[in-house]
């Protein structure tokens, strides 16, 4: 019995195995069978969000504090790179050792911004994010001789075949999504993650068994905040231009909460899914329509869609129709009434326990 319950784990942890080295070896191949410059463009901005919303949900999504500022951190990144350049007189490829700093931007940001929002309630904290975002996208217009104002920075010329600059950054954007994904995975299961899905579960009662919330919040926070500067730098290096509207734009932390929901709020799949749907569509609105409020408008009422008939996302949902489907009707688990009627009893023979 033993040896049968062994091999039937094995076997369940060898399908998401062999699915994850499926996956890897499509995303490697992936500018390979799709060589067009557009589609590899989509793939990148998609995976940029798939990064920035896989940090984000590692504060927000755990923790249950809706951030609708990490658009402060992005751009800030990328602002931090391009000042740093021009400064420096960095360029070609050498501009890609200040992606660090463009991290350490968002995460020294992030301490203040913190301690000021995060002593707060979660509604209230929403209302501060707001307010530090549209203070920050002030500065970036009005702060001439830094960030260039209406102007903006443009980024340092990188020496790279117009055929092959798109597939480059693909596989950049990808090691940026990858590791954010998987950070977002041992935080999950760590003991750090418990304390932030705690918190957000009962923040008093998590206080009361010893969870040092303020600490948490923070850590969750600062971590979330330099991921975001981060691939706000790799954004800015791509495509080559900040502007105060773009670097802070208030559609993109939009855009988060709702590929957060869309997937699945506080999972690790959902927000992924919710990333490889919402920007791809997006981009392509777009691209096709030249009236740039349409896809503002299909966002808002795809939110209102999510919110209504979604309410817990695509992935917990999908998942308890899958359950549903699997039982029929019947319990998911199984009573422990039934487990003790259906246990061996201590008169029974070794050899039919040996059967059972």
């Amino acid at each position: 019995m033993k040896v049968i319950v062994k091999g039937t784990v094995s076997g369940q942890r060898a399908v998401p195995a062999a699915a994850l080295v499926v996956l890897a070896a499509l995303a490697a191949a992936f500018p390979v069978i799709f060589s067009s410059p557009v589609v590899t463009n989509y793939a990148v901005y998609a995976l940029i969000f798939v990064a920035v919303v896989s940090a984000w949900n590692v504060f927000s999504g755990f923790s249950g504090y809706i951030s609708l500022g990490h658009a402060v951190f992005f751009g800030s990144g990328a602002y931090a790179v391009g000042i740093a350049a021009k400064d420096w007189h960095i360029t070609g490829t050498g501009v890609f050792a200040l992606l660090p700093l463009a991290a350490a931007v968002g995460a020294v940001i992030a301490v203040p911004f913190g301690l000021i929002a995060l002593r707060v309630r979660r509604h209230t904290f929403i209302v501060i994010t707001i307010a530090v975002f549209f203070i920050f996208q002030l500065m970036a217009f009005n702060l001439n001789s830094f960030t260039g104002g209406t102007i903006g920075m443009s980024a340092p010329f990188l020496p790279w075949s117009p055929t092959t600059f798109n597939d480059r950054f693909y596989y950049i954007t990808l090691a940026c999504a990858t590791g954010a994904v998987v950070m977002a995975v041992l935080i999950r299961r760590s003991r750090f993650g418990l304390q932030l899905r705690a918190i957000r579960d009962d923040e008093d009662r998590a206080r009361g068994l010893g969870v040092r919330a303020m600490r948490v919040k923070m850590t969750a926070f600062v971590l979330s905040a330099a991921v975001t500067g981060l691939v706000g730098g790799v954004w800015f290096l791509y495509l080559t231009q900040v502007l105060p509207q773009s670097g802070f734009d208030p559609l993109f932390d939009l855009s988060l909460v709702l590929m957060a929901f869309l997937g699945g709020l506080g999972t690790i799949t959902g927000p992924i899914i919710g990333a490889l749907i919402i920007e791809p569509g997006q981009l392509y609105l777009t691209i096709k329509y030249t009236n740039g409020y349409l896809s503002e408008i299909l966002l808002g009422a795809l939110f209102l869609l999510i919110v209504l008939f979604v309410p817990r996302g695509l992935v917990p949902t999908a998942g308890e129709w899958i359950r549903r489907l699997r039982t029929r009707g019947r319990p998911a688990v199984t009573p422990a009434t039934t487990a003790a009627a259906a246990a061996p009893q201590p008169s029974e023979s070794p050899a039919r326990e040996a059967r059972t």
